[in-house]
C-alpha cells in the first residue's frame, strides 16, 4: 500500500467507520449488568475470559452479593466457588472482595464515575474504567481490548500499526482523536464486535468482510 496521509487516513477511518455502522447498527456491552457495581464486577472478572463465561457465574454471584457491602465481608473461598470457572479465578475473587471494600469505605459504596477514581480501586485498570465509564454513566469511553488492538493494527488506523507491542493507552488517545466523544463507547464496540465476527486473530475472514476492499491487510494473513 502506497504511504498514506494524514488526512487520506482519517477520511478512510470514517469511512470504514460508516460501513461498521451499517454492519452494526445497535451494538451493546456483551456483559451482562442491571446497575454500574455489577458491570464493574463483570468487567474486573473478564479480564482474559469470555465475557460469556463471565455471564454464566455473574448471575448466582449477584444473587449472593447484590452490593459492595455484602461483597466487601464475603468469605473468599466462596466467592472462589462460585467463579471457578473462569480464568485467575483466585486473584478475581482477591480482587473483587477488595474493591467492594474500597467503594464501602472511600465512596460510601457507590461506584465512582471519574477514570481517576475508578482506576485508585484494586484490579481497576483503564480499559475496566472505560467501559464502566461508557457502559454504566454514558461518560465517553473509548476501551481497549485486544480485539481493537488487533482491527485497529491490521486497518492501520493508527501510526503503531506495526508494532509487536502496542501502548493501549497511546491507541485510545490516538483513536479518540479521530472520533467525536459521543462515538468513542459504540466505535470500540463495534470494532470488538468485527474483531470477534469476522477479523480473527488467527484466521480473518476476509472473503467476508465488508471492509475488505479498503483494508490494507486485507487477504495478507
Amino acid at each position: 500500500m502506497p504511504r498514506e496521509s494524514k488526512q487520506a487516513r482519517l477520511s478512510r477511518m470514517h469511512q470504514e467507520y460508516a460501513v461498521l455502522c451499517e454492519e452494526i447498527p445497535h451494538p451493546k456491552c456483551a456483559l451482562n449488568f442491571s446497575n454500574p457495581f455489577e458491570l464493574l464486577v463483570a468487567t474486573v472478572l473478564s479480564a482474559q475470559t469470555t465475557d460469556k463465561r463471565v455471564n454464566m457465574v455473574t448471575p448466582e454471584l449477584f444473587d449472593e452479593y447484590p452490593e459492595p457491602a455484602a461483597l466487601a465481608s464475603a468469605n473468599p473461598e466462596h466467592v472462589e466457588s462460585i467463579i471457578h470457572s473462569i480464568g485467575f479465578y483466585r486473584t478475581k475473587a482477591k480482587n473483587i472482595i477488595r474493591l467492594s471494600y474500597a467503594l464501602c469505605e472511600r465512596f460510601d459504596g457507590e461506584v465512582p464515575q471519574t477514570m481517576d477514581a475508578l482506576t485508585s480501586l484494586p484490579g481497576v485498570g483503564r480499559k475496566t474504567a472505560n467501559v464502566v465509564l461508557g457502559n454504566a454513566f454514558g461518560v465517553p469511553g473509548f476501551p481497549v481490548d485486544t480485539h481493537v488492538i488487533r482491527v485497529t493494527g491490521r486497518l492501520r488506523w493508527r501510526s503503531d500499526w506495526a508494532s509487536g507491542s502496542p501502548d493501549p493507552k497511546a491507541i485510545e488517545r490516538e483513536i479518540t482523536a479521530c472520533f467525536p466523544p459521543e462515538e468513542w463507547t459504540d466505535l470500540s464496540h463495534r470494532l470488538i464486535l468485527h474483531g470477534r465476527a469476522i477479523c480473527h486473530a488467527r484466521k480473518p475472514d476476509c472473503l467476508n468482510c465488508p471492509l475488505n476492499d479498503n483494508c490494507p491487510s486485507a487477504f495478507a494473513a
